[in-house]
């Protein structure tokens, strides 16, 4: 029993924060992501509309909009299962592909697939001035992207 203790200490450190068990989480706790959010940078818009939580989870549909042209869309999701979040993408109507919650605070939410080929981190952080910002990265943050979403009135 002493030589697998020492083994854990030994070994413990040197793993990574995709390989660390996050803690357990419910989908009330991303509540704060919920709404129509908008990004506008130049002649592009990105929109996502999410569902309150319900029933352990959190819908929402994304679309692109370029030069007055719908360019890109997604079907997301985020849901309880384990007593974990997992995020699934299914971006232009692709098969879904999931990604593990590695951090959860209060204002922000980091999941990642080591296994995908680009993105493998999704982030959303939700900001001091009511804004979020959404960005993703590949191994190593990669390639990194980010979009500042304002909160859209309701209709």
């Amino acid at each position: 029993m002493l030589r697998i203790a020492v083994l854990f200490l030994f070994c413990a450190p040197v793993l990574s924060p995709a390989q660390a068990v996050p803690r357990r989480a419910t989908i009330g706790e991303v509540a704060w992501l919920a709404g129509t959010w908008v990004s506008v940078d130049g002649a592009r818009t990105v929109e996502e509309h999410w569902t309150t939580p319900a029933g352990g989870a959190m819908l929402a549909v994304s679309r692109t909009i370029a030069d007055g042209r719908l360019s890109e869309f997604e079907f997301l999701r985020i849901v309880e299962r384990d007593g974990r979040l997992v995020y699934v993408a299914q971006p232009n109507g692709r098969p879904p592909t999931e990604f593990a919650m590695t951090r959860l605070e209060a204002t922000s939410v980091t999941f990642e697939n080591p296994e995908h080929d680009f993105p493998r981190m999704i982030r959303y952080t939700a900001r001091a001035d009511g804004t979020f910002a959404a960005s993703i990265a590949g191994t190593g943050g990669a390639r990194e992207r980010s979009w500042v979403f304002s909160r859209q009135p309701k209709v």
